[in-house]
């Protein structure tokens, strides 16, 4: 009997070990897919799914994709829907052109008078730029600086009587990322939020912090991890905590889930997100 444990034992160890080994090199065959076939230098790294990036850190002429966003968040008052069409791509190595136009709807809870509920809108036209300055395979990270305007939209129902646009939004940031071994991730992504409403002298002034930490399911592009989206305004510190999983469909189909568990925001509850991105032309060997 003993000798028959022993067996066993000795087979599912090297079942187990078989099956690590495939992972490792599943896992080393897409880093090398991202990071040696084509040139300059790249490193892959998991993007945030709320918080995304402009193009990937160390972006290579030619990528591109679309994403499709829609989102409800659960408020005191009102339910906020939300929705976004959004373009990224690379004209050169190492930089990230984006175009986004994000919606929003409002429905009221609880019989919550329609004054205090918002007006439904096209938010704004964010337009983006990034630029990876510094990409090691070396030590597995990089960095990036960008830029996003956003022209605000006055609400649907004001269009008519008022000019379209409301005002005007700059956000600086900064990014780096590095990964641990394979498969664990991270990255901080920050700057201000500077705002100017039209007709009002004085400016809207907030600073993100957005921080990720994600965990690649080896051999595959799928990963799960959470966000924490933190912002500093007037004194006030808001954080809202997001645990996401990303799920390949196809070779150039991805879907994101994340859900929204706010810390410190006395206006807001639950809220919950999906992302999908499509990769037009792009198919991947793993």
């Amino acid at each position: 009997m003993r000798i028959a444990f022993a067996i066993l034992l000795c087979m599912l160890s090297g079942m187990a070990y078989a099956q690590t080994e495939e992972n490792l090199l599943q896992d080393s065959l897409y880093i090398q897919e991202v990071e040696y076939i084509k040139q300059p230098e790249k490193v892959l790294h998991t993007e945030p799914l709320f918080i995304d990036l402009i193009r990937d850190l160390g972006a290579q002429k030619g990528e591109h994709e679309w994403n499709f966003g829609v989102g409800i968040t659960d408020n005191l008052k009102y339910d906020t829907y939300q929705a976004l069409v959004e373009y990224e791509f690379a004209p050169v190595d190492r930089l990230g052109l984006e175009v986004e136009v994000p919606f929003t709807f409002h429905a009221p809870l609880n019989g919550t008078p329609g004054a205090e509920v918002p007006a439904h809108r096209a938010e704004s036209l964010k337009t983006a730029i990034q630029w990876s300055f510094f990409v090691s395979q070396k030590i597995s990270t990089s960095m990036a600086l960008g830029y996003i305007n956003e022209i605000e939209f006055h609400d649907f129902d004001r269009m008519s009587r008022q000019s379209i646009i409301k005002a005007n939004l700059f956000n600086p940031f900064f990014v780096v990322a590095k990964r641990w071994g394979n498969n664990f991730h991270t990255l901080v992504y920050t700057g201000p939020r500077l705002g100017k409403t039209y007709g009002d002298p004085h400016w809207h002034k907030q600073y993100d912090i957005n921080s990720s930490f994600h965990y690649m399911i080896p051999g595959t592009r799928n990963f799960v991890g959470v966000e924490f989206n933190k912002e500093l305004q007037n004194h006030d510190f808001n954080m809202v905590v997001r645990p996401q999983l990303r799920l390949g469909i196809t070779d150039n189909l991805l879907l994101g889930i994340v859900a929204g568990v706010p810390i410190s925001r006395q206006d807001q509850r639950f809220s919950s997100f999906v992302r999908l991105i499509w990769e037009p032309g792009v198919r991947h060997t793993h």
